[in-house]
């Protein structure tokens, strides 16, 4: 039964997390850490960007729930810090493999679901070369739930590629 439920309480961190990086992206990046984003939007050449500062953001929660959890026994705390740093590595899969092709991971994947993933976020990046960007235009921060119509336009896509 602990299996259980240590499996749930790794799943819901995992989800959890999604939310968490919805708003930490629309409201703290795009908000008041502008600054340090604010790379990321911009075309470039360069092998690291301020942005990925952020990672290191996310390793030291992750780090001390499994270290304190480990400390008292491995309770609650040491899942929760499984299900965070399981998000960390999808979200560096999806975000810098498949969508930003930083590395090369998942670049041809066939799936409509990670498809579907990486035309969301490019919306969101779709006026980064404009000469008049403004952060207030950029769309869809989630990065593994975006809305349903970049689903249905991947699979649009793929139907007419199959044809």
């Amino acid at each position: 039964m602990n299996y259980l439920w240590n499996g749930l309480i790794i799943l819901l961190a995992f989800v959890g997390m999604e939310g968490v990086a919805w708003c930490l992206h629309k409201y703290v990046m795009h908000g008041f850490l502008w600054w340090v984003h604010k790379d990321h939007h911009i075309p470039h050449n360069k092998k690291f960007e301020r942005n990925d500062f952020f990672a290191l953001v996310f390793v030291f929660p992750s780090w001390l729930f499994m270290m304190f959890g480990i400390m008292a026994g491995c309770d609650y705390r040491l899942y929760l810090g499984i299900g965070i740093t399981l998000y960390g590595f999808c979200y560096a899969m999806i975000h810098e493999g498949l969508i930003h092709q930083r590395i090369k991971v998942l670049v041809n994947s066939k799936s409509v679901y990670l498809r579907g993933l990486r035309l969301g976020h490019l919306s969101h990046h779709v006026h980064d070369k404009s000469k008049n960007y403004r952060k207030e235009d950029d769309v869809c921060y989630g990065m593994l739930w975006v809305p349903y119509r970049f689903f249905k336009e991947a699979r649009m896509r793929a139907e007419v590629g199959n044809s």
